[in-house]
């Protein structure tokens, strides 16, 4: 369930910037969202091989 954790921080810390961005078009946190999303891709791909790992071991 850490990993989980990490995810809903993630997000969670990256709300200020959705706002920001969509909200009074600040174009800094667009690039700081663009950011965030990417490691958000990149931690659930991370995520994604584990459960697969952990799948593969159990047989």
């Amino acid at each position: 369930m850490a990993r989980f954790d990490e995810v809903k921080n993630l997000i969670m810390s990256l709300e200020g910037d959705f706002d920001k961005f969509y909200n009074k078009q600040n174009q800094a946190a667009g690039t700081r969202v663009r950011k965030g999303m990417q490691e958000l891709k990149t931690l659930a791909q991370d995520i994604r091989s584990e459960v697969q790992n952990m799948k593969n071991d159990e047989k």
